[in-house]
């Protein structure tokens, strides 16, 4: 018992070493390769400029899809993603939308495959954002809500597990916290897609190991970050453009556990935050690593926590 103790003594110290002395900034560095700035039109072959998240909003919805060695998974999720919003366009006059999907340093086909969609759909529509490296999913999603022009924003997994239609039950609770908040003129609102309500079939289906872990997850989340939301990594989430705008440049963590971050900040800014459940199905192909993708998240975790605490880390000033 002596030894484990010791072990963890031993890794909190390091964590806490790694919390002082690691931090290069107490705001959070958005930084961008050159092409980051750019799309590709494939009409023209030609690079565009991105807009800005901090400009005056043009299209109804933005969707953000993080795609990393996607080429197999993405085509179904477009498939149903398009499908849907093309046919609300044609139901809606004053309905709008964009997808930017953003390649997220792919070694496959990632951006290949996405192109064909823009070519097909316009950039007007689809556009293509290829990072120089890899960042995580945190990293792409973030570098996509900066360059989108949504009066709403929604972040997608690009592997199409969560029924697309469902942005509708988000919109929904969205519109209820804007009728119920200040005669609905709350600018600033988050709401989170979940599989809370899974859970327990979940319990039933997977091994004892990946369990402990998932609520071991949770426990962390609970205690060193978030307590308004019970799933926290559903990658189906909607925000209005200012509360994207008050929380997107402020984060640090680029991987899994960005969306703790995002969360955590929003609870500090006093952002109302929703959760809706949303049909969700296990999708093969995942590119989490069940025991070490944990442990980073977990290290991750710890950290959000204590460099927010001790003023290593701070939202970024307006």
């Amino acid at each position: 018992m002596l030894p484990i103790l010791f072990g963890i003594c031993i890794f909190v110290l390091v964590l806490v070493y790694m919390a002082i002395t690691k931090t290069t900034s107490k705001y959070a560095q958005i930084e961008r390769f050159p092409n980051e700035y750019f799309y590709s039109d494939p009409l023209t072959n030609k690079k565009e400029k991105l807009p800005s998240l901090f400009d005056p909003p043009t299209k109804s919805l933005s969707v953000i899809v993080p795609a990393y060695n996607e080429e197999a998974r993405l085509p179904v999720m477009l498939k149903e993603c398009l499908e849907y919003l093309e046919m609300r366009t044609k139901s809606d006059n004053a309905f709008s939308f964009e997808i930017l999907i953003v390649d997220d340093g792919s070694s496959d086909n990632t951006t290949k495959v996405s192109l064909q969609y823009s070519l097909k759909y316009g950039c007007d529509k689809i556009r293509v954002l290829t990072l120089v490296k890899n960042r995580g999913k945190g990293g792409a999603v973030r570098l996509g809500v900066l360059s989108s022009r949504g009066r709403n924003i929604l972040f997608a997994d690009a592997d199409g597990a969560t029924c697309f239609p469902d942005i509708e039950k988000l919109e929904s609770s969205l519109k209820s916290f804007q009728d119920s908040l200040q005669n609905g003129k709350c600018e600033s609102i988050i709401i989170c897609g979940s599989r809370a309500h899974l859970e327990q079939e979940a319990i039933a289906t997977r091994s004892f190991l990946r369990n402990l872990l998932m609520h071991g997850f949770h426990a962390l989340v609970w205690f060193f970050a978030v307590r308004t939301v019970r799933d926290t990594q559903c990658g189906f989430k909607l925000f209005t453009r200012k509360a994207a705008q008050e929380t997107f440049p402020s984060i640090h963590i680029e991987r899994w556990a960005f969306d703790v971050e995002l969360l955590f900040l929003a609870e500090k800014m006093n952002i109302p935050i929703g959760e809706v459940a949303v049909k969700w199905t296990e999708i093969e192909g995942s590119k989490v690593v069940p025991v070490l993708s944990w442990i980073q998240m977990g290290r991750d975790l710890f950290l959000i926590w204590l460099r927010y605490t001790i003023g290593a880390w701070a939202p970024k000033k307006k």
